[in-house]
């Protein structure tokens, strides 16, 4: 447990993590570059995330989930613990995306293209959708963003 200022970083706010927390995660996770899967408290309340480097920097971005109104409370210090999370972060790709791309083989190929970040991008977006309604009205938009006739997920192009 560790109390930090929370800052900003663009549009991010975020708190730094102590160089000796740090550490132990590296050892814990067993790596040092990369996305560091964590879990802990910000002012009490449970939380999951993911830590990142960004700009030379190992920083902790903290969402409104995280912390209520968090992008208007920069300069609160906050209480947060920190811990490795050993548990696997994969997203299935909804059924119905799989079975739209076998049946548009050109989707498929370009889908396949992608990098894994952004295969991930796409399956995770279509996988928090909270109805079946909203998925079938967005499988297609995102066979038709493969094929470059829509846009999708806030991209122009795949």
């Amino acid at each position: 447990m560790y109390k930090s200022e929370l800052k900003i970083i663009g549009v991010n706010p975020y708190v730094d993590v102590p160089e000796d927390l740090l550490q132990s995660l590296f050892v814990a996770s067993g790596k040092t570059k990369g996305h560091i899967p964590i879990t802990g408290k910000v002012n009490g309340n449970a939380y999951t995330q993911t830590l990142v480097k960004f700009s030379g920097e190992w920083r902790l971005y903290i969402n409104t989930t995280m912390l209520k109104n968090s992008p208007k409370r920069i300069g609160e210090i906050i209480e947060i613990s920190v811990r490795f999370d050993p548990k696997p972060r994969t997203i299935e790709a909804p059924v119905q995306f799989i079975a739209a791309l076998k049946k548009e083989k050109k989707a498929q190929m370009v889908f396949e293209t992608l990098s894994p970040s952004r295969q991930h991008e796409i399956i995770r977006y279509l996988a928090g959708l909270k109805s079946d309604t909203a998925l079938q009205k967005n499988i297609p938009r995102a066979i038709n963003f493969l094929l470059g006739k829509e846009r999708f997920v806030g991209r122009e192009k795949p």
